[in-house]
């Protein structure tokens, strides 16, 4: 049951819009939700549906123009930029479409400019085991495939050790299969490695693997659903 897991992030009624007049568009129409430790949540939604700006919000990214996001006590709507720059650094990372990865750097060294050695020293070598990338540590971006840049970019972001990952359309710029490689990598992470994270789509497929399913429209949750039984990501196809 959800309310018998740790609440790691709690936002209430978030806001936020863009323009004015007839221009305006409401981005966030009064979003409220939990995240919970351990759980794979997807957010579904077609494009504009505001589903990029709550992730961004949620990540301290982008700040809204109303609500509360409380993580450890703390509002990330009331902080400063230094705050939610530490908040980033310390609690989230971060997974996108596009890999954005160092093209002169190793695989490695990718990984090792936000990895958290203090608190442990073979963090990097360990978040490549988990990935299924430990072989390819050495090689340049350039060397890996689409899939392999995006599992770098996935061990990149566990690297500091995050209590959230937030995804947004990890799979798309990715083919059919190699995208399905990446949603059995994110689900591994949760079931067996017991991470908590965030996937932003438009492909409601996806959302059968998760525990809970979030749908936008418009600014809006206009559903919201816990999947008793989440299928494997492996048998998925969209």
């Amino acid at each position: 049951m959800q309310n018998e897991k740790k609440v790691i992030l709690d936002a209430k009624g978030l806001c936020k819009s863009y323009g004015k007049g007839e221009a305006r568009v409401d981005a966030l129409d009064n979003i409220s939700l939990k995240i919970y430790e351990g759980e794979l949540l997807t957010i579904l939604g077609s494009s504009g549906s505001g589903k990029s700006t709550l992730l961004n919000s949620l990540g301290g990214m982008d700040k809204p123009d109303k609500g509360s996001i409380i993580v450890d006590g703390k509002d990330l709507c009331k902080m400063n930029d230094r705050g939610l720059t530490d908040y980033r650094r310390k609690n989230i990372g971060f997974v996108f479409q596009s890999f954005n990865l160092i093209a002169e750097l190793t695989a490695k060294e990718n990984v090792a400019m936000t990895a958290d050695t203090g608190s442990d020293p073979e963090i990097v070598e360990k978040v490549f085991d988990m990935v299924g990338l430990k072989e390819k540590m050495k090689n340049y971006p350039s060397q890996l495939s689409g899939g392999q840049q995006q599992r770098v970019s996935i061990a990149r972001a566990l690297a500091k050790n995050p209590s959230l990952l937030l995804c947004d359309e990890p799979t798309g710029a990715l083919d059919y299969e190699t995208g399905k490689q990446i949603l059995i990598e994110l689900e591994k992470l949760v079931r067996k490695h017991g991470k908590t994270v965030v996937v932003v789509t438009h492909t409601q497929e996806i959302g059968k693997m998760s525990d809970r399913i979030i749908k936008m429209r418009n600014g809006k949750i206009i559903k919201e659903s816990v999947n008793p039984e989440p299928v494997p990501a492996e048998s998925i196809e969209w």
